[in-house]
């Protein structure tokens, strides 16, 4: 399968969010994901976890050792999912049928007003969806 470009300039992606800056996934995290109130990078850097991307503070990168076939083959470097359509259309993909409609069924989220829709705001909310399906997949909810 063929790499995806990347929309940014350098393939680098930052480095982690410091130990004691990033929070344990919760229900509050996904809220906050939802609302804006988590950065895109604690975002990225909670689904980068979950899908095994790793920080290799020796060779100050990110190694996709431990990700998943389909995954790290499409992206050895961990994507940016707010700024990149195709790998949000991936991780659209990957979410089970049963939790396509975790955020409602769950915690109630009532979507966007069509006024407020942004590539932005639906990218977040898939991110939002598909840590709540990993939190249950995880008998954490």
């Amino acid at each position: 399968m063929a790499k995806h470009a990347q929309s940014e300039s350098s393939d680098r992606r930052p480095e982690p969010v410091p130990k004691g800056q990033m929070p344990d996934l919760s229900t509050e995290v996904v809220w906050g994901i939802i609302n804006d109130t988590v950065t895109d990078e604690i975002a990225h850097q909670l689904v980068w976890d979950a899908l095994g991307y790793r920080w290799d503070g020796a060779a100050q990168r990110w190694d996709a050792s431990q990700v998943s076939e389909p995954w790290g083959e499409s992206y050895p470097e961990p994507p940016l999912f707010i700024d990149s359509r195709p790998a949000t259309v991936k991780l659209t993909r990957s979410i089970p049928k049963v939790n396509k409609k975790l955020l409602m069924d769950e915690l109630g989220f009532k979507g966007y007003k069509v006024n407020e829709l942004t590539p932005r705001k639906t990218r977040r909310a898939t991110i939002a969806n598909w840590l709540l399906g990993h939190l249950r997949s995880q008998g954490k909810f």
